[in-house]
């Protein structure tokens, strides 16, 4: 379980240390969001126990985990997004990092250190520190996990209100069976990620079809 040991090295809470974590890399579909949270009070054992991985999370923790991080004293988040479009011309790995600056950035004031899930760095105001598996090991980052989980699974579900074919309420806009069937079958929206390969190769095959 991840605890607040990293941050304490740093000197926090007395040192605002961010930690930072995005979500939304391998999809087929939408964007890419990274979330931001500093922690100004030691996080209560109550709090605490709450956060983990997101990804070793069920949807209902996480949703548990969300409200008490939005609700609790002493905590600042923010959130950063790429597009769609802007994936397609940076490909995913900036786009990820530009993420993780934009959510950086609506923090207030800068904070003194960032811990970055990861072993690359964004571009920040301030110094970085990437932690291997920082979503398992500080409370800060996968606090960020969870917050950056939660709003883009909020906003796939929107979209698939629009979009009902592609299953985005249940597989988040990844690659399930389902998701590559309504593909084959009824073709991209403007929220596919084109470059990614199985959206690809489905434009590749339209295009042969319609030549043929």
């Amino acid at each position: 379980m991840p605890d607040f040991s990293l941050e304490a090295a740093l000197g926090a809470p007395d040192v605002l240390v961010a930690g930072l974590d995005e979500v939304g890399r391998g999809p087929l579909a939408g964007p890419v969001v990274a979330a931001a949270v500093v922690f100004r009070l030691v996080p209560p054992a109550g709090l605490a126990v709450l956060l983990d991985d997101s990804k070793k999370l069920s949807a209902a923790r996480r949703e548990r985990a969300f409200v008490a991080l939005c609700a609790a004293p002493g905590v600042e988040l923010a959130l950063g997004a790429a597009s769609v479009p802007e994936i397609e011309r940076l490909n995913i790995g900036q786009a990820t990092l530009l993420a993780m600056r934009r959510a950086l950035a609506r923090l207030r004031p800068v904070p003194a250190m960032a811990l970055v899930d990861g072993n690359r760095a964004p571009d920040l105001p301030c110094p970085v520190r990437t932690v291997v598996g920082g979503d398992g090991l500080s409370l800060s980052i996968a606090a960020a996990s969870i917050i950056a989980k939660v709003v883009r699974d909020r906003a796939m579900t929107r979209l698939s209100r629009r979009h009902d074919a592609y299953g985005w309420e249940r597989n988040a806009g990844y690659g399930t069976a389902a998701h590559l069937s309504a593909l084959r079958s009824i073709g991209l929206t403007r929220h596919h990620r084109r470059g990614f390969a199985p959206v690809r190769d489905q434009l590749a095959l339209f295009a042969m079809e319609a030549a043929s």
